[in-house]
């Protein structure tokens, strides 16, 4: 039997079990919003009524599970009060859907973020696709909140008072092995697996995990005071609490609740509340929605398949990594292998880091540059020495396809004066990565004078194909981002000039 509705799809299968699908309509994504969550608090009611053997909690949408909150939302809360009543009544449907007395499992992958990860946590089990891209976390500080649908509860009752206060206070994601280990996941699966290993929990109905006993101790009050105040003090070290008051308000509930008891649901919207509508959140949420807007400035390109990458320095070997990662054909050339196998090394190193050692059989070295010829973006890292690159170029662009892009990872030079030479100056582009590849999100996205505009599309779409935020910007001396630090730079000279001392511009 199928119950249809707009956003959840909620199936009975012949073992008595019940799927509920989410899917949200008129999106790519499924995020949490009021219509999302009112229609989840109609399917929990069926389901209370049906009683089925137990339910899958699973996404309709080939990228993830749910990436969180509908941050959109936010905007449109007029005062503390209007807010704190539209997250205690997110809390109440993931109550709600916690105190279903029957088994439940979350069926997750490429994504579970935020509210996501804490509809994930009402569960009793949680299942990951074992694919490299599944992604874990409670992001919420990254926008000056915390979590506010029980995050703050239920994240330290599964995995002790450190190790949730330290994913809630850095924002960081998890990957799924690492989630795996640290006890938010029960057990990874092949992509494929997942809705059979679903059926298996639910009908074997293992132990539920929870925090060891040892930390379970954690919250008793004098011991949760000790914790609150060493994580104070290492907070402390990077944010002020006038700047940055969300990880102090994380640290604040832990230490008057310890996770527990029904105050706490209620504190932890009244605390999130008054951050929504802070000045500190309001902009972090303004920074989010820009990086939104550059992500979707890559949908209009054609995607690529095989990189080639000249220049195995850090730079070079890093951006020939990442592709790799990103499931891309990877060649990587410079003067002699023992330029290039370092690189090799230090991407295996990464590739297994990062929980997808397979990612090595798609980088390939290339000493003789034959990957030249049939790569889609030919990317020059070599070092900043226009005469250099220019004659780098002079034997490429003959071997190049003719529909592939010729891209520089310039920091510093006018595209114009490398693109001299060139018998066709269109297909040249900048695509300027920062340092280190892995974590920096931002590529700037470089057109000299003649770069057509369906190349800089392409090299948009390419950014977005490695899951980076493009930038688009005219050749102009610094481009952006150094272009706005260089007068920093100059400020932070002329202050060493006047006598000020190194160590206080340092900390300005």
């Amino acid at each position: 039997m199928t119950v249809a509705t707009g956003h959840w799809r909620l199936e009975f299968d012949a073992g008595n079990l019940a799927w509920l699908t989410f899917d949200l309509q008129g999106s790519s994504t499924n995020t949490l919003g009021d219509a999302a969550m009112r229609e989840l608090d109609a399917r929990i009611t069926e389901l209370a009524a049906a009683r089925p053997r137990g339910l899958v909690v699973r996404s309709g949408k080939d990228n993830g599970f749910i990436a969180g909150a509908d941050v959109t939302a936010f905007s449109g809360l007029t005062s503390v009060e209007a807010a704190r009543q539209l997250v205690r009544s997110g809390q109440q449907v993931l109550d709600r859907l916690e105190a279903l007395p029957l088994p439940k499992v979350a069926a997750l992958h490429g994504f579970a973020l935020g509210g996501g990860l804490e509809l994930a946590l009402a569960c009793e089990y949680r299942i990951g696709a074992d694919d490299g891209r599944l992604s874990l976390g409670l992001p919420e500080v990254l926008l000056g909140i915390h979590p506010g649908f029980g995050g703050t509860l239920r994240a330290p009752r599964l995995l002790g008072a450190p190790a949730a206060l330290e994913l809630m206070l850095t924002g960081r994601t998890l990957r799924g092995r690492d989630a795996l280990r640290m006890g938010l996941l029960d057990r990874l699966v092949p992509r494929a697996e997942l809705d059979a290993a679903a059926r298996e929990i639910l009908l074997a109905a293992p132990p539920v995990r929870r925090a060891p006993p040892a930390l379970r101790l954690l919250s008793w009050p004098l011991l949760r005071h000790v914790v609150a105040a060493q994580s104070r003090r290492q907070v402390a070290l990077r944010v002020r609490r006038e700047h940055y008051p969300a990880p102090w308000a994380i640290i604040d509930l832990w230490a008057r609740h310890g996770g527990r008891g029904p105050a706490a649901m209620e504190d932890e919207a009244r605390s999130i509340a008054a951050l929504l509508c802070s000045e500190t959140s309001r902009n972090l949420v303004r920074v989010f929605s820009l990086q939104n807007r550059l992500k979707a400035l890559g949908g209009g390109g054609r995607p690529g398949s095989h990189v080639h990458v000249v220049g195995a320095g850090v730079m070079g070997g890093d951006i020939a990594a990442w592709c790799a990662l990103r499931g891309l054909t990877v060649t990587l050339q410079d003067r002699e292998a023992r330029y290039v196998e370092p690189a090799l090394a230090r991407a295996r190193e990464f590739f297994t880091r990062r929980g997808n050692p397979g990612a090595s059989e798609r980088l390939q070295a290339d000493i003789e540059g034959q990957g030249v010829a049939r790569a889609d973006i030919v990317i020059e890292a070599i070092f900043e020495n226009a005469e250099a690159k220019r004659a780098l170029y002079a034997r490429l662009e003959p071997q190049m396809r003719a529909d592939a892009l010729l891209a520089t990872n310039t920091s510093s030079i006018m595209l114009e004066d490398l693109a001299r030479g060139l018998a066709d100056p269109g297909r040249f582009v900048g695509l300027h990565f920062f340092n280190p590849v892995a974590k920096m999100q931002l590529i700037e996205i470089i057109s000299a004078r003649d770069t057509r505009a369906a190349v800089a599309a392409q090299a948009l779409a390419f950014a977005r194909q490695l899951d980076k935020l493009p930038v688009p910007c005219r050749s102009a001396p610094g481009f952006i981002v150094n272009r706005i630090l260089m007068p920093y730079l100059n400020e932070a000279m002329l202050a060493a000039d006047e006598g000020i001392p190194l160590a206080l511009i340092d900390r300005a």
